[in-house]
C-alpha cells in the first residue's frame, strides 16, 4: 500500500514537473517568435466601422487595417465610413485623406412587372441565382434585366436595397457602396454611380432596337439620338445600349428630354 502511495505521489510530482517545463517552454517560445504589431494598425482598426462587409477588397476592417498600415491601400479605401472615417485613419498615419467621391449602387433596369414582358409563370425557388437553371434563364422575355427574386436583397448588410414591382430598387441614403449587391447580382446589372449623378441610363440590354421593344415597353433601343443631342459629349452607344460617363456629363439634361423611351432617370 505504501508501495502504491509512494509511486503515485512521484507520479503526480513528474506530472507537475513537465508542466513546469512545457510552460517555461511556451513562454519563452512565445516571446521570442511573437509577431509584434503596429500600434497604427490597432488604431485604425479602432476607427473603422467594424462591418467586416469586405467592400474595401480586404477579409474585414481588420484586413484593410492591417493594409493601410503597412502603406498597402490608401487611408480612404473603407466605402463605409466615407470622408469622416478616412479623415480619422488619416490622422493616425499622419498624412490628409483627400476626399473620394461618395458612390452608391445603381441597378440598370426599369422592367417592372407592368412594362416587361414574361414568357411563362414562374413558381419556385425566389432567387436570382437559381434562375439559370430555369428554361430562358427566368419567366421575363428580356435576358439582360432585373429578375426580381432579391438575391442581391440577401446580400445587402445594410438594408438598402429592396425589390420594388420586379425590380431591384437603391435606397442610395442607406446605400454605403459596399459592393455586396454587385456581387450577388448574376446578370452583373448593378454598378456603382457618383451619389449626385443627374442622369443615369437605367437599362441593361444588348439586344437589337426591335428586339428591347417586343421584351419591355421602357427598354433601350441603341438609337444613339441621347449620344447626337449631348453637348458635352458624355454618351456613347455600344453593344446597342447607350452609356453616360459621369465625369463629362454636366447634368444639362438633354439626353433625358429626348430619349424616345424616357430610359435615362433624370
Amino acid at each position: 500500500m505504501v508501495d502504491i502511495l509512494i509511486a503515485a505521489v512521484a507520479a503526480a510530482a513528474l506530472c507537475g514537473v513537465l508542466a513546469l517545463l512545457l510552460g517555461l517552454f511556451l513562454g519563452v517560445a512565445g516571446e521570442k517568435f511573437k509577431v509584434e504589431v503596429d500600434p497604427r494598425e490597432e488604431a485604425i482598426n479602432g476607427v473603422l466601422p467594424g462591418n467586416n462587409c469586405g467592400g474595401c477588397g480586404y477579409a474585414g476592417c481588420s484586413g484593410l487595417a492591417a493594409a493601410i498600415a503597412k502603406g498597402e491601400a490608401p487611408v480612404n479605401q473603407c466605402p463605409v465610413g466615407g470622408d469622416e472615417v478616412a479623415a480619422k485613419v488619416g490622422e493616425i498615419m499622419g498624412v490628409a485623406a483627400e476626399a473620394g467621391v461618395k458612390k452608391v449602387a445603381f441597378v440598370k433596369c426599369a422592367g417592372t412587372c407592368e412594362k416587361a414582358k414574361t414568357d411563362y409563370e414562374y413558381t419556385g425557388i425566389e432567387d436570382c441565382a437559381a434562375m439559370a437553371f430555369v428554361p430562358g434563364g427566368g419567366p421575363k422575355t428580356c435576358n439582360y434585366g432585373c429578375l426580381g427574386y432579391g438575391s442581391c436583397v440577401k446580400a445587402c448588410p445594410f438594408d438598402a436595397i429592396h425589390v420594388v414591382d420586379g425590380v431591384a430598387v437603391v435606397d442610395k441614403d442607406a446605400c454605403k457602396a459596399c459592393g455586396k449587391c454587385i456581387a450577388a447580382c448574376p446578370k452583373g446589372l448593378i454598378e456603382f454611380v457618383p451619389y449626385d449623378a443627374k442622369h443615369i441610363v437605367q437599362c441593361n440590354s444588348k439586344d437589337k432596337g426591335k428586339d428591347v421593344m417586343a421584351a419591355c415597353s421602357v427598354g433601350c433601343i441603341g438609337c444613339g439620338i441621347c449620344a447626337k443631342n449631348c453637348p458635352s459629349d458624355a454618351i456613347t452607344v455600344e453593344n446597342n445600349i447607350a452609356h453616360i460617363d459621369q465625369d463629362k456629363c454636366t447634368g444639362c439634361g438633354t439626353c433625358a428630354e429626348k430619349c424616345p423611351k424616357k430610359i435615362i432617370t433624370a
